[in-house]
């Protein structure tokens, strides 16, 4: 039972992540979820001090805001002062992250606060955080509720906005010649990737959402030019990257979520040269004939 538990947290964070990698690649803006990975640092240090005691409740709030603070500094510096994308990304997570960093080392040096535990997680612990009805009878993990009501927002927001995803994703100028907002729509798809990445890091590993929300997208990318397409496949390769790295991790008793992400590049290897086309290995074939 555990490692269905594993495999199934896996899977839901690699659904919500595929659906949310796929419109951030259309963007050009793949890598915003390792920005606010790491620049969520600020608020966990923040809500140690304010709250005084270890809590996840005010770690999640804490994350939350300045989730939200670095989407906001990154559309700032991005459309207003007109800096590249990448670079406002850049600027926005180093600064954030070292800040934080400093808080910690300055203000809250004699708080239990694990820096690696928190930002990077572990997600073979998931198992071993239940939750029990009042007759006292488990209902399972904890983390999979999360992630699985974090999946059910994310599939009702893009399912009843697919039209404005769509356009303001495609091409923003068209978009709002037809007088959509799509300020609203980035800022919704900023919200969703911010809440993905706080709910997740905590026990599943940001180093997972990363490679979540970028390597499975890109790997339907190089399979498909139809956007549904692309989410169904983006969902499809993320959840075989969990099962794949659950056991990888099993035979060379190694990182969990390394594993994953590990076997994630490896799907998106295989994609690279076998593609129907326009695969390495395929073309070489035809060259040589």
């Amino acid at each position: 039972m555990t490692a269905f538990w594993i495999i199934f947290t896996g899977a839901l964070l690699a659904a919500s992540s595929g659906i949310l990698g796929s419109f951030l690649l259309l963007r050009k803006m793949a890598m915003i979820g390792d920005a606010i990975s790491h620049a969520v640092l600020p608020g966990i240090a923040l809500a140690y001090l304010v709250a005084g005691f270890d809590t996840n409740y005010f770690l999640l709030i804490g994350a939350a805001l300045f989730g939200m603070i670095t989407t906001l500094i990154i559309q700032w510096l991005d459309k207003r002062i007109k800096m590249q994308t990448d670079a406002s990304i850049g600027v926005t997570f180093t600064f954030l992250f070292a800040l934080g960093i400093i808080l910690i080392s300055a203000f809250a040096s004699q708080i239990d606060l694990d820096q690696e535990c928190v930002l990077y997680g572990e997600i073979a612990y998931v198992p071993l955080d239940l939750i029990y009805t009042a007759s006292g009878e488990s209902i399972g993990p904890r983390q999979v509720w999360i992630l699985g009501v974090n999946l059910i927002i994310i599939l009702i927001a893009i399912v009843a906005g697919w039209r404005g995803w769509i356009l303001s994703s495609f091409d923003e100028e068209y978009a709002r010649s037809l007088g959509i907002k799509t300020t609203i729509w980035h800022y919704s798809l900023m919200m969703l990737v911010s809440l993905t990445t706080v709910v997740s890091f905590e026990s599943v590993g940001a180093i997972l959402v990363v490679a979540f929300l970028v390597i499975p997208p890109a790997t339907a990318y190089l399979l498909s030019d139809k956007l549904k397409v692309m989410v169904v496949l983006s969902v499809v390769f993320g959840v075989l990257s969990s099962i794949m790295g659950y056991y990888l991790a099993w035979v060379l008793d190694s990182s969990i979520a390394g594993s994953m992400a590990v076997s994630a590049g490896m799907l998106f290897l295989l994609a690279l040269f076998f593609r129907p086309k326009e695969g390495i290995v395929v073309k070489w074939i035809k060259f040589s004939k």
